[in-house]
């Protein structure tokens, strides 16, 4: 036991010992009991039924539409948000006359609250809202944001705005390690912007990309809180997500389908996430 106490790795286990109780007893395990309860009937004396109710998922129009959504959005908002932030990182990164205030005005959205977001955004995008006010005074006809297909690019906007920020101080970061030495020898050598950015700033920065990618996805993944304080629990057809669909089956009492949903989008993430790690572990073996 003295041997076993003294050497660091127990130590390190014992520091992460509460840490990884509370994991357990507030993730893992609810987790776990949410996996079993969606192979019952119902959540209490339910009978074991097999994969019937992820057929029964798939089958519906309702799971589908919610899971096209919320990978749709996915698909093309963290993109665009990686391209943004990336870009604004790098314009930041040089030295500007407002750097300073850029820097604060890209940070607030982090630290504003969620319900005083949402109020701006119904402001600005009601039917009597802001924007539809200049679009009268214009003489353009008024667009119910909330209730075409334009909430889905609504939402999107939203997104890109609230987590822009930390993106770009995450890129920021990882661009300030970058060696200066670098881009003067290949500036001497004759390499062009476009070609410093591709071989030195882009492989320099895979790591923080990595990360970012993956919060990113995580996060287009929570875009629900603000998507329900927005347009509330039936919100339009094109930005109706896997978490609305949840939270009505949690409504209705239906846990079994609530937890199989819930499982499904915990598989899609993780099948995402460790193809990010494939793809990861390729280019740096590529670029070794």
């Amino acid at each position: 036991m003295k041997n076993w106490a003294r050497k660091d790795s127990s130590v390190a286990w014992l520091f992460l010992a509460p840490s990884l109780i509370g994991f357990a007893l507030f993730y893992l395990i609810p987790f776990g009991m949410g996996v079993f309860y969606s192979f019952m009937d119902r959540a209490v004396d339910g009978q074991y039924v097999g994969l019937q109710q992820y057929r029964e998922l798939i089958a519906g129009d309702s799971f589908r539409k919610a899971a096209f959504n919320t990978f749709y959005f996915s698909l093309v908002s963290v993109p665009l948000l990686i391209v943004l932030s990336l870009g604004l990182a790098l314009l930041l990164h040089k030295k500007l006359y407002f750097q300073k205030w850029l820097r604060t005005a890209y940070v607030l959205p982090l630290v504003v609250p969620v319900a005083s977001i949402i109020l701006v955004w119904q402001i600005l995008f009601d039917w009597n809202g802001a924007l539809n006010a200049w679009l009268s005074g214009f003489g353009l006809a008024r667009v119910d944001w909330m209730k075409t297909e334009a909430a889905r690019n609504v939402i999107m906007m939203m997104y890109v705005w609230k987590n822009i920020g930390y993106n770009v101080i995450l890129f920021l970061a990882g661009l300030q390690q970058i060696p200066k030495d670098y881009y003067e020898t290949a500036q001497i050598e004759g390499a062009g912007r476009f070609r410093q950015f591709r071989s030195i700033t882009l492989v320099y920065l895979t790591s923080t990309m990595f990360f970012v990618v993956m919060m990113s996805i995580i996060n287009s993944f929570k875009v629900f809180r603000e998507t329900y304080l927005l347009a509330g629990p039936y919100p339009h057809d094109s930005i109706y997500m896997l978490q609305h669909f949840m939270n009505n089956m949690f409504l209705s009492l239906d846990l079994p389908k609530m937890t199989a949903a819930s499982t499904l989008m915990v598989g899609g993430i993780l099948i995402l996430v460790l193809g990010l790690f494939a793809m990861e572990r390729r280019y740096r073996r590529n670029m070794e």
